[in-house]
């Protein structure tokens, strides 16, 4: 299943949306796992925040490098995500 990455610098009224899992993992910083479209979790994420509130949502292909995120986040996306 994808998994996107997205920052926002306000946090969504809601996580709900067009995928089974969504994880806010650091201040701003949330994974989903979604078989929908960039676009359609975009919007979603979008339509959640308030209307001047920066975000960039991206795909995440395989399993990124990272540390100081909330505990299971490695195992989150390794489970997700191609390894390199």
């Amino acid at each position: 299943m994808p998994v996107y990455l997205a920052w926002t610098a306000a946090p969504p009224d809601t996580l709900e949306g067009p995928w089974t899992e969504a994880r806010e993992v650091a201040p701003g910083v949330l994974l989903v796992d979604s078989t929908e479209s960039l676009s359609a979790v975009f919007h979603a994420i979008k339509w959640s925040l308030p209307d001047d509130a920066a975000l960039i949502v991206t795909p995440v292909p395989q399993t990124p490098k990272s540390r100081g995120m909330a505990p299971g986040t490695t195992t989150w996306l390794r489970d997700r995500t191609e390894r390199p």
